[in-house]
């Protein structure tokens, strides 16, 4: 009964929101409740909610103080060097973009925490998607396929769970699969220059003829000018770029004719205090890496300090606030509607049994081929299952059973990681770093599931071809 209204409840929640029938946080709120009161624990809701919200409160504080933090640096141009390095490299070129987002993502995702390799790669590239006139879909996108296959580091969630879950070293369950964590990261590259490819028609096709043909004239001038007219070139967009601009900003509600006085303005910032800005957030990198303080604090103290050298006035300080306030708004309200639903299908046990009754639908003769199950299964699975519940719940069965049928846990544990809550945590509205990914991307997390779904789970078929072929796991 409870594993029945709750795969209804998380499945009900799929289809509203990615039919867009109602808004996300509605739906996080409500179901949850519908589905408590129908399971008959309407006395004990409240507490369970509670609960929910007391476990998301530290990421939501974070959350907020994260996005004020750099909102303030990208207004500040801190990271108008890394745009500029970023679109002369790339030329301009979404397929190019699309690749150079998967790299910085990867790069950024090695301290192995979801919510701060969001923050800084969303914060860095968005101006860059705005100014191309990219979808922001192919930003979300892109970052969910870098970070997703890096979540498999020994010192990231998923792996840290199933070592512990099962008692194993990373020896057994990480090293075994580099070979394929290196074939998922080949995938994710060539995935995000294929995405990048469509994009870069969908951009031509949105251009009209004689505009595409001076755009690319521009282009080639600028290919055989001097390495300053190239640095010059990186800075200012092709010609077609302003009109496709103007048209993806009027699709999707974003206001790109601000950015002319942002770079203005930027460009009159003290040497000095971009050296500050720098210190500051490398400082701040660092300290969150080795954990010197919880991350709330973190966020909260450099937040403090960067808005008093940055804004030294109270009028400075009141509008870059007002200004900021509805992004803060948005992630926030998300994460915390998240508690909720996470707290009441938690709470009534709904979770639990749902990993009961998964176990106990494997049949017999499918028990010598659980590795390659669970591998496949991992990734969708996590829209249903938080890792907590995976990996400590349903994960132990699942050895269990496998060893019965001669299979090593150590397999298991290792299947595993090859996409439930790796490849499949940047999707899933049980984690509140996707609602921090989708939120400061500005896209709503249907289209963003919809969107890059296909792609995150080929990086599990991939790498699970690769496991059976290197022997990490067993057909």
């Amino acid at each position: 009964m409870l594993a029945a209204l709750g795969f209804s409840t998380i499945g009900l929640f799929l289809l509203l929101t990615m039919t867009k029938r109602v808004s996300v946080l509605v739906a996080l709120v409500l179901l949850p409740v519908l589905a408590a009161l129908v399971g008959g624990f309407a006395g004990g809701m409240g507490e369970m909610i509670l609960a929910g919200l007391t476990t998301v409160a530290p990421t939501g504080i974070m959350i907020a103080f994260a996005v004020l933090y750099f909102s303030l640096m990208v207004d500040a141009g801190l990271f108008d060097p890394l745009i500029r390095q970023i679109l002369r490299a790339t030329r301009n070129d979404p397929a190019r973009v699309a690749v150079g987002t998967a790299v910085l993502t990867m790069c950024v995702a090695l301290d192995g925490d979801g919510a701060s390799t969001f923050l800084i790669t969303v914060s860095a590239l968005l101006p860059v998607y705005k100014r191309l006139g990219m979808s922001p879909l192919v930003l979300s996108g892109t970052v969910c396929l870098g970070a997703g296959v890096m979540n498999m580091l020994p010192w990231g969630g998923p792996t840290v769970r199933a070592m512990t879950a099962l008692k194993l070293d990373s020896s057994e369950v990480f090293t075994p699969v580099l070979p394929a964590m290196g074939c998922g990261i080949a995938w994710v590259l060539a995935a995000s220059y294929w995405i990048g490819r469509r994009e870069r028609r969908r951009l031509g096709a949105l251009t009209p003829p004689g505009e595409r043909n001076a755009g690319q004239n521009a282009g080639q001038n600028t290919r055989q000018g001097t390495e300053r007219q190239a640095g010059q070139e990186a800075e200012t967009p092709q010609v077609e770029t302003p009109q496709v601009e103007t048209a993806q900003g009027t699709a999707q509600g974003t206001a790109h004719v601000e950015t002319p006085q942002v770079e203005t303005a930027r460009a009159a910032a003290p040497v000095w205090l971009t050296a500050f800005n720098a210190l500051l957030t490398l400082v701040l990198l660092v300290a969150l890496v080795m954990e010197v303080m919880p991350l709330p604090v973190l966020f909260a103290l450099a937040f403090a300090l960067a808005l008093f050298v940055n804004r030294p006035t109270w009028e400075g300080q009141q509008a870059l606030l007002e200004k900021h306030a509805k992004s803060v708004v948005l992630v926030t309200t998300m994460i915390f509607a998240a508690g909720v639903f996470t707290g009441v299908l938690t709470g009534t046990k709904m979770i639990s049994e749902m990993a009961e009754a998964l176990v106990s639908v494997v049949p017999d003769s499918l028990g010598g081929h659980l590795p390659p199950l669970v591998a496949v299964t991992g990734m969708p699975l996590s829209l249903a299952f938080t890792p907590d519940a995976y990996y400590f719940g349903v994960l132990p069965v699942l050895s269990h059973t496998a060893a019965g049928f001669g299979t090593d846990q150590a397999e298991i544990a290792r299947a595993a990681i090859l996409g439930q809550m790796t490849t499949g945590f940047p999707l899933s509205p049980l984690t509140a770093s996707t609602f921090i990914l989708v939120g400061m991307s500005g896209v709503q997390l249907g289209e963003h599931q919809r969107f890059i779904f296909r792609w995150a789970f080929g990086t599990t078929l991939v790498m699970t071809v690769a496991a059976l072929l290197t022997g990490a796991i067993s057909l």
